[in-house]
């Protein structure tokens, strides 16, 4: 049968496959197009199943907010090569995936893999990519928030974004002051909002550490555990966002920048996502 260029092209555009594959699948379905179509998504799952073994460790991590500032999320895709990670066609596909979370305020990753992407559950597109693509495609990660205000960064390069929460609705100020927090997250990577916020393994974790250090200077035993806590402390300035020296003006912590702008003003959450 013979199979047009204007065929070709047309399956080109709705699958996002190669020439030579399109031109395949149309010969294979003796032209007829959806069944050009299949022929083309079942190849992608060979794909998948024949790279189910490999490691994505690139890809691309981005953010967004919605029109209100009510909700943002976080997504990183997951691919093989950086060859492919800076493919405009790729980054494309992760955008309509967290376009798709945004519009539907999804909250998990799971919830996010059943949504319907152009008549197909995202899932089953990750598969379809992998196909077009011949490389694992994975969706490696994704969270979102939902605040009076929320904002979102990308750092350039597609490979860290966050997204942070405040606690007061849309105002002059905020826009600056949500992005100016969501640049020291990507920079300073904290553990937790603060104190309350750090998970209790890591609380633990850095006693058993502290004390460690301290038997190795040489301290009293019954002084280990005091010591450690007095370490833990500095660890709460170090890795808490709020009492973090703020990046822009390092002679005060974040939550005193806060609280000079409003003084209920507060972080409500963050969740930061870096490739590697």
């Amino acid at each position: 049968m013979n199979i047009t260029a204007s065929q070709v092209n047309e399956l080109r555009k709705q699958t996002g496959a190669g020439m030579m594959d399109c031109k395949k699948a149309l010969v294979e379905s003796n032209g007829d197009m959806e069944q050009a179509i299949d022929f083309l998504r079942k190849k992608g799952q060979k794909v998948a199943a024949k790279r189910a073994d490999r490691e994505a460790k690139d890809g691309v991590v981005i953010a967004k907010s919605n029109a209100d500032n009510s909700y943002a999320a976080v997504l990183m895709i997951n691919c093989e090569t950086d060859f492919v990670a800076k493919n405009e066609d790729f980054v494309k596909y992760a955008e309509s995936i967290l376009d798709l979370a945004i519009s539907n305020k999804v909250k998990e990753a799971e919830a996010l893999k059943k949504l319907k992407l152009d008549d197909r559950t995202v899932e089953e597109t990750i598969t379809d990519q992998t196909g077009v693509i011949g490389e694992k495609i994975d969706l490696g990660a994704f969270a979102a928030i939902e605040a009076p205000f929320t904002t979102a960064y990308i750092h350039p390069g597609n490979r860290l974004a966050t997204i942070i929460g405040l606690n007061q609705p849309n105002g002059e100020k905020l826009a600056q002051i949500g992005r100016e927090l969501a640049m020291q997250v990507a920079a300073m990577d904290p553990v937790g909002v603060d104190e309350a916020d750090v998970p209790q393994d890591i609380i633990l974790r850095e006693i058993e550490i502290g004390m460690d250090q301290a038997r190795n200077e040489g301290k009293p035993e019954a002084m280990l555990e005091k010591i450690a806590k007095g370490k833990l402390n500095k660890f709460y300035r170090d890795n808490t966002l709020l009492n973090q020296d703020f990046v822009r003006e390092n002679k005060k912590s974040v939550r005193q920048y806060l609280s000079e702008v409003d003084a209920d003003l507060t972080v409500t959450a963050f969740k930061r996502f870096m490739l590697g």
